[in-house]
């Protein structure tokens, strides 16, 4: 009887996300505003550089408390640099605080993210996962224009190639540049399956399609909830 309430409540969870995605989908197919792209570039570029300087300058004292924590938690290096696909495909070193252990994949090679239970990740390093706060050096990426605030999450180059060959319209989400979050991150978990990026990839095509400052800031407001409240962080991706 136990089990049968328990998968009647998982079928009610994935009917309701289901609807959900679908009214945010639908929401934002209208057009974007009439900026041309260049334009909307240009400012996004502006703002994109004033809000990252403006929270390097704000967060530097908590980033270097929590360099001093990861080095301190477990042998290793503070951040952690691993080379991800920009925009048009160009490669690039993306900057995050260091969450596993040295040896993470030594075994089992590049995988993707393990929910629950990840043997791999440190004990200071699930609580930098669930709160995001690992991805604040990813504010030097964008400074440097290789990444956007908002925009798809990029992803490594061994997964790409396999993704773009099973879903077509994959390589698209890499006509603008990554972002640190997303219309993905917001509404959807981690990538642990083929179904979950197919999933995902209508997000960040509508993205690419729908891209507008007015959008970007709502991104933002969502991804800030998100972090504050905890609310998604099991069922969205990071």
């Amino acid at each position: 009887m136990n089990r049968l309430i328990e998968r009647v409540m998982r079928i009610k969870q994935a009917v309701a996300f289901e609807v959900r995605r679908f009214l945010v989908l639908w929401r934002y197919q209208r057009p974007a505003l009439s900026f041309t792209v260049w334009w909307r570039l240009v400012l996004k570029r502006v703002l994109d550089v004033a809000g990252a300087v403006a929270l390097l300058a704000l967060l530097s004292p908590v980033m270097a408390l929590i360099a001093l924590l990861v080095k301190r938690d477990s042998r290793g290096p503070a951040f952690f640099v691993q080379e991800r696909l920009g925009r048009f495909g160009r490669p690039f070193c993306m900057y995050k605080f260091r969450t596993m252990r040295l040896d993470a994949e030594a075994q089992t090679g590049p995988v993707w993210a393990i929910l629950v239970h990840d043997p791999r990740v440190t004990r200071l390093g699930r609580v930098l996962r669930s709160t995001h706060l690992d991805e604040l050096p990813q504010l030097l990426n964008v400074v440097a224009g290789q990444m956007s605030l908002v925009g798809p999450r990029p992803e490594r180059a061994c997964f790409v190639g396999p993704l773009a060959h099973a879903l077509p319209a994959y390589e698209q989400r890499l006509w603008v540049k990554p972002g640190m979050t997303g219309l993905a991150q917001v509404h959807y978990r981690y990538d642990q399956t083929l179904a979950d990026v197919k999933r995902k990839l209508r997000f960040d095509l509508l993205y690419v399609k729908r891209m507008c400052l007015a959008l970007d800031a709502k991104i933002l407001a969502w991804t800030v909830l998100v972090v504050v409240t905890g609310r998604g962080l099991k069922s969205r991706c990071g």
